[in-house]
């Protein structure tokens, strides 16, 4: 990490951070109606994405002016290979540990893929915003 993507990095924590919010508190409000935490966790993701994208494309990367339906899909790319390895963390730790409490396996996936997600949506997604 570079002194000039510090600052960039803690805004993305602070987005990601957000994104974590939604996500948990979505996983967990599903959970509570009925539903099982594998299929909550899908739709919480999807949800946290859209939010997170919003987020750091204003914020994070201070994008403006780019044609957003490719930026959506360089994000959407990346971000379902962050989802896709987030989701397997979470869905291998509670099947290997049945008494793990979801938030945390949410906290231990999404810290996970935390560095992977930033280089991919730095260097892939809002490359012209570096």
């Amino acid at each position: 990490m570079t002194r000039t993507s510090l600052p960039q990095f803690g805004r993305f924590a602070i987005v990601g951070g957000l994104g974590f919010l939604v996500d948990s508190c979505f996983t967990l409000a599903l959970i509570h109606r009925g539903i099982d935490p594998y299929t909550a966790r899908v739709f919480s993701i999807a949800l946290a994405m859209m939010v997170t994208w919003r987020l750091n494309r204003a914020l994070t990367f201070e994008t403006r002016g780019s044609d957003q339906a490719a930026e959506g899909f360089r994000y959407f790319t990346v971000a379902m290979i962050a989802a896709v390895l987030n989701y397997a963390i979470y869905a291998g730790l509670l099947l290997s540990i049945p008494a793990l409490p979801p938030l945390l396996a949410i906290i231990i996936a999404i810290g996970s893929v935390t560095m992977l997600s930033f280089a991919g949506y730095r260097h892939l997604v809002f490359k012209s915003a570096v």
